[in-house]
């Protein structure tokens, strides 16, 4: 994916284009997301069918919500990871409520398509880079809760820092990743 904004635009024609019916863009929208949002998704979850059916059911609801997206709010994928991550706490609390059947194994994963392997990498390094420039305090925050499964009041309690100061800081944090994954740079710095 060379251009960002590029990437961007073609993500949102994606998204109208499902709002109008069209299943092609759900298709072209799986294969350009879909082994992320497992990715994310096998960060919570153990079984492989389990990050699957997160995957499933965050495409399902994007094609039922493509009418209502609003580009001005995030991105298409800040807005596939919040529902990917959102579907995913859901399955693992329910997963802890109820005990897995004893023996059972995760399914082998697929062999996957090397040129999409190397456009995942890409992604992944984004990310990763964004993240880097966040300050400390604020990454701190925005991984304790996204991928410790902690919400905001335990990410206060576990950082010792009042709740407003959390929020804060993940509030500040997502718009910096906001900014910086849809290629604006932010006015504040």
């Amino acid at each position: 994916m060379a251009d960002p904004k590029q990437a961007i635009s073609a993500d949102r024609d994606l998204v109208v284009a499902m709002a109008a019916g069209d299943a092609e863009a759900l298709r072209s929208l799986n294969a350009r997301y879909g082994r992320m949002l497992a990715g994310l998704a096998r960060r919570f979850l153990s079984n492989e069918s389990d990050a699957e059916e997160v995957v499933a059911d965050v495409l399902w609801q994007a094609w039922r919500e493509a009418r209502t997206f609003d580009a001005t709010r995030a991105s298409v994928s800040v807005w596939l990871v919040t529902l990917a991550r959102s579907r995913a706490i859901d399955r693992l609390r329910s997963n802890r409520a109820r005990k897995p059947p004893p023996g059972e194994q995760p399914a082998a994963e697929p062999a996957q398509d090397p040129a999409l392997d190397i456009d995942q990498a890409k992604r992944t390094r984004v990310v990763r880079a964004a993240l880097a420039r966040l300050d400390a305090h604020e990454r701190t925050a925005l991984q304790l809760a996204y991928f410790s499964d902690l919400s905001q009041s335990e990410v206060a309690e576990k950082l010792g820092i009042p709740l407003g100061t959390v929020k804060t800081r993940m509030r500040s944090a997502m718009t910096k990743l906001r900014e910086a994954l849809s290629g604006r740079t932010s006015s504040h710095e």
